[in-house]
């Protein structure tokens, strides 16, 4: 039963270590299997993780959102606002984190207000923040992996993101400017929380030395000691924050991806069937896997990083499943009491419409 619970519970972690285990009857454990694993990613999603775990145990972002709410009023402008907030806020702090951070402000924010402007706000945020997040290596794991997999520069990462972005930014207010309701006031909230300025100095340093290590001006194992001494000193209690699960997921595939790119009928067919659909069967492998496990899977099979840049990001929009994150969300509305078909409807049709009108634009203009 605990078993069971554990695979219900965690179905990415339990399908990567089944890949993994199915994997090693095909390739034995040998030397080669050093190789598989990419240290710089694992060190420096764990260093972002404590960072971000910082920043808001020092209540920068519940100040930031009281302040915001008590200038606001309106539902719709405030949901707008939140929106972009989280759009722009993801590129740095990740999907997931933005989501975990603004999801729970805006449920208590728009508690007096009707379901249907609720779900739109959260189904928004959930957009915004996967789409914002697709601008810099740091915004979700898949890119940073993307990223250090196929040594990008970040003059190259960067030509292939912003244009992105500022699609997704157009779709995404576009999206807002719909007449959806929001006309409602927006009840007044209490005093602003309490902001260690110390923890958050000392954590927007430490995310300075994570991003000379994404920009390769630092070595990861400089920042791992460094960032992991800090926390110690500041508050060892933030090691509990990170997120191990997804850590341990990509060990899963990396030993998945290197043995399956030993075998050589794997191999072959894997790389023929991508070969010049790179961003399509990213997108389209994302709805299944969601995006990260199929950046990781697909990248044993090519050299077009720029195809699986623009197909791992576009495809998470769609299902719920397409991106984690979006799972952050929706475990938020279950428990708020919100309906879950009605709001798993509203998701599901605001998805698939912008991934499909991105997907139309990225291939024309990209």
């Amino acid at each position: 039963m605990k078993i069971l619970s554990f695979i219900k519970r965690e179905p990415v972690l339990s399908a990567s270590a089944a890949l993994a285990a199915a994997s090693m009857v095909l390739v034995p454990p040998d030397a080669g299997y050093a190789d598989y694993f990419n240290p710089s990613v694992l060190a420096t999603l764990f260093c972002l993780m404590l960072v971000v775990a910082g920043l808001s145990s020092s209540g920068v972002f519940g100040v930031m959102m009281e302040a915001l709410a008590s200038r606001i009023k309106r539902e719709k402008t405030l949901v707008t606002a939140l929106c972009l907030i989280c759009f722009f806020v993801s590129a740095l702090i990740t999907n997931d984190v933005a989501l975990i951070t603004f999801v729970p402000f805006t449920l208590a924010m728009l508690c007096g207000s009707g379901e249907k402007t609720v779900i739109f706000a959260v189904v928004m945020e959930t957009v915004a923040a996967n789409l914002g997040s697709l601008i810099t290596p740091v915004g979700n794991p898949q890119n940073l992996y993307l990223y250090t997999h196929f040594g990008l520069s970040p003059a190259e990462f960067f030509a292939v993101t912003l244009p992105l972005g500022a699609l997704s930014l157009a779709l995404t207010l576009g999206t807002l400017l719909l007449p959806w309701g929001g006309e409602g006031e927006v009840e007044p909230r209490s005093a602003p929380t309490g902001l260690n300025r110390r923890m958050a100095a000392v954590c927007g340093v430490l995310f300075a030395v994570c991003m000379l290590t994404v920009l390769r001006l630092l070595p990861w194992p400089v920042m791992l000691v460094v960032v992991c001494a800090a926390t110690l000193l500041m508050d060892k209690r933030l090691f509990l924050e990170a997120d191990y699960i997804l850590l341990l997921t990509f060990v899963c595939f990396f030993i998945f991806v290197g043995n399956a790119a030993r075998v050589d009928w794997i191999s072959e067919a894997v790389s023929g069937a991508l070969a010049g659909r790179e961003a399509f069967v990213g997108a389209a492998l994302s709805q299944i896997v969601s995006n990260v496990p199929a950046a990781t899977m697909l990248s044993a099979f090519t050299d077009n990083a720029r195809g699986l840049v623009i197909g791992t990001n576009i495809g998470g929009l769609g299902t719920l499943i397409a991106s984690m994150a979006s799972l952050i969300s929706y475990r938020r509305v279950c428990s708020a009491g919100i309906a879950r078909g009605r709001y798993l409807k509203i998701f599901t049709l605001v998805n698939f419409a912008l991934l499909a009108l991105l997907g139309a634009l990225a291939h024309a203009l990209l």
